[in-house]
């Protein structure tokens, strides 16, 4: 039996003890961490988190040291289906790597984890539209999140605005997408544009791209907000890895609804 606790897990663990199969004092062994773990005095790991929203807790890279990071990765390690860090800059990965050989890295998305992104594991499909280049760090963060969630993730990258025909071409892709997640800089108009053609949730990312009069993605993240389409759901600025999250979330309570209504 895993020692994970997302929910499945746990679940056949109660059933076991039910049935006699785990004694008692295993069990309590296996959740003797719930619902938070303390480390070294400086974290406190919430294990509860899968249970109650459906995806375990992420690490956040900036501003911790390399030893904290170790320490953290091996206090999650086999408790959790996924394990992972955001906004890992490559010097940061290569002192992990010497304690943690196993590690994953990847570098667009700046993510690193003890899973690899395996075939989906979960029902839906999160369609990932990127305006330029420039904006791939956060694009990646939110496509290599969605297929960590366990979704299958679609690429459609390089389809600004400027060269409208790029993004014409994806029409009937983004007519059957069931859940969008749209990344621009600049002035950030993809959004707007790609949520007129799609009957869809559309979450939008502003990153920090453009030059001074963007603000550092203040300008994108306006224009996001300010959308002529309605319904835009938009996200912090350069939060790819928060799109992803909402886009599970849209994508599992669309199964739950579907799956209730087949039972009745």
């Amino acid at each position: 039996m895993s020692d994970s606790l997302d929910p499945e897990a746990l679940q056949d663990l109660l059933e076991a003890v039910a049935a006699g199969q785990v004694n008692p004092q295993t069990a309590l062994e296996k959740l003797r961490h719930l619902p938070f773990e303390v480390v070294d005095n400086f974290a406190r790991l919430d294990h509860h988190r899968c249970l109650r929203n459906g995806f375990p807790e992420v690490i956040w890279g900036p501003g911790k040291t390399s030893a904290q990071l170790i320490s953290i990765f091996k206090a999650m390690r086999g408790k959790h289906a996924v394990v992972m860090a955001t906004r890992i800059e490559p010097a940061v990965f290569c002192e992990l790597e010497r304690a943690i050989p196993d590690l994953i890295y990847y570098p667009t998305a700046r993510i690193c984890s003890l899973q690899s992104t395996t075939p989906p594991q979960r029902p839906g499909t999160v369609t990932l539209l990127c305006a330029g280049t420039a904006d791939l760090a956060v694009a990646e963060e939110a496509a290599v999140t969605v297929e960590l969630c366990g979704f299958q993730a679609q690429r459609l990258w390089d389809v600004g605005v400027a060269g409208l025909h790029r993004l014409l071409s994806q029409h009937q892709v983004i007519a059957e997408a069931q859940v969008l997640v749209v990344v621009a800089g600049m002035e950030g108009a993809l959004a707007s544009v790609v949520a007129g053609m799609a009957d869809c949730p559309v979450i939008a990312v502003p990153t920090s791209v453009g030059y001074g009069a963007s603000f550092n993605g203040l300008a994108a993240l306006l224009t996001m907000l300010n959308s002529c389409a309605a319904g835009v759901g938009v996200m912090n600025i350069d939060n790819g890895f928060g799109a992803a999250i909402l886009a599970g979330q849209i994508l599992r309570t669309a199964y739950k609804i579907s799956t209730k209504d087949k039972a009745n």
